[in-house]
């Protein structure tokens, strides 16, 4: 078993009674950091992190399941972070976001809506003479390389 099959396994056990948080991401980078990365669609407080990681760092350490020297890091995705999972869209739905596309170009606007295979945003057209106007798109999941989310301190 892989590290960080076995590292979702526990971080499942402990999150199990909290239908509100859901793991992002495992990995173990070349660097020796075990990077674990935890949402919660209302957030994810730093208790929640202290607690997976003590769970999952004590059976690691119980059960012998990495054989080298590592670092332990649980943390939410950063602001900068791109959006991974279709969850992680859900819960910044009316956020502005940028999106880059497959294809090299750019897109943004608001995020209004999610499905399994595409989000929907209002992007700001503005023609010449006329007021700018706000239109929704219907974007593939699949056309998008890269969503973040613009932060806005209005």
């Amino acid at each position: 078993m892989q590290v960080e099959d076995r590292v979702i396994e526990l971080i499942e056990e402990k999150i199990a009674d909290r239908d509100d948080l859901f793991i992002v991401s495992v990995r173990m980078l070349k660097n020796g950091v075990l990077e674990i990365l935890l949402d919660g669609d209302n957030g994810i407080s730093i208790d929640d992190c202290v607690k997976v990681s003590r769970h999952v760092g004590f059976h690691l350490e119980e059960e012998n399941v990495v054989d080298h020297a590592y670092r332990l890091e649980v943390s939410s995705p950063g602001v900068d972070s791109a959006l991974v999972l279709p969850r992680q869209y859900q819960k910044n739905i009316g956020r502005n976001v940028k999106l880059k596309m497959n294809d090299g170009g750019k897109r943004e606007g608001k995020l209004v809506a999610v499905s399994d295979a595409t989000v929907t945003i209002e992007e700001i057209v503005k023609e010449k003479g006329k007021k700018a106007v706000a239109v929704p798109a219907e974007i593939p999941l699949e056309q998008i390389k890269e969503t973040k989310v613009l932060i806005s301190f209005k």
